[in-house]
């Protein structure tokens, strides 16, 4: 099985958009979309979901206000001051002490040393995850809870489902729409991967986020192809990348012109390469065939 990740050193370079058209001319594949953050490839590609799960990254701590002796151990053990003396005052007159779920990093610290054993540590649930088919066949893809974190863990999550589906179904191919960036939900998007396809973009910031993310490839010894999207509105910028991939031993596949058939492509909720035929839609056609070639 070969896992094909496409990913980006910032956001808006047009990723999802190259992922979607890879759905309509790929054969036999799974699609997952790990870019749980911010995931929007099923604005596209119109999943009818079959399956959803909850996801729970991590646990959550809680005061019980009533077992609470107000001895504040707790606080002065919290490394991210996310314990205050802000709780209700229980029955035994104990004015407690209570815990902000949006600062907590679930470390369970509290837990630990309370000596009322008055702290609760339970699953929390912080997305949810979906199995559907698409118009282009089967995708796994998520939603991470507003403010939630573990979007590493949901990420690795959403690749082994996708994997697992993949076997089931005796398909070859598992076609990812990374996370943007070079942090966690990035590595989780890339370790073990088959093939990394960089979309990167003519621009200063451009450049900057191509030299990181290549970095964190060769760092995990993954084969690395990048494109240069939108390359006609800067050349020099476009030059310089393709430059820099060949000093760092990175191939540098078909560029790709900006064209407004992506809007109108956006807008009619479908892929630019199913939009059209001409100008963008033959140069992913071409990259595709580049990309599918290394595979």
């Amino acid at each position: 099985m070969k896992e094909l990740v496409v990913i980006s050193g910032k956001g808006g370079t047009g990723k999802t958009s190259v992922v979607a058209s890879f759905a309509a001319l790929a054969e036999n594949k799974i699609l997952a979309d790990c870019d749980v953050d911010a995931a929007d490839l099923h604005l596209v590609l119109e999943p009818d979901v079959k399956e959803q799960m909850d996801f729970s990254g991590g646990s959550e701590a809680v005061v019980r206000a009533e077992d609470c002796v107000g001895c504040g151990i707790c606080a002065k053990l919290c490394k991210f001051e996310a314990i205050t003396q802000d709780g209700p005052v229980n029955s035994s007159g104990v004015k407690t002490f209570l815990i902000d779920p949006f600062g907590c990093e679930g470390c369970g610290v509290c837990v630990e040393f309370c000596p009322a054993k008055a702290i609760d540590f339970e699953e929390k649930t912080n997305g949810e995850s979906f199995v559907s088919e698409t118009r282009h066949g089967p995708m796994v893809h998520a939603k991470l809870g507003i403010a939630e974190e573990n979007s590493g863990k949901l990420v690795s999550f959403v690749r082994d489902k996708a994997r697992k589906l993949a076997t089931e179904r005796g398909v070859d191919l598992v076609i990812i729409d990374g996370s943007p960036g070079i942090g966690c939900p990035v590595i989780a998007s890339i370790t073990g991967a088959s093939l990394v396809l960089i979309v990167t973009e003519p621009t200063l910031s451009g450049l900057h986020d191509f030299k990181r993310v290549a970095a964190l490839t060769a760092h995990f010894g993954i084969p690395t192809l990048v494109t240069v999207n939108k390359w006609d509105i800067n050349p020099e910028m476009a030059d310089r990348i393709t430059a820099l991939a060949d000093q760092g031993g990175v191939k540098v596949v078909a560029r790709v012109r900006y064209d407004p058939a992506v809007t109108q492509a956006q807008v009619a909720r479908t892929s630019v390469v199913e939009h059209a035929t001409e100008g963008i839609a033959a140069d992913i056609r071409r990259l595709w065939e580049e990309v599918s070639a290394e595979l």
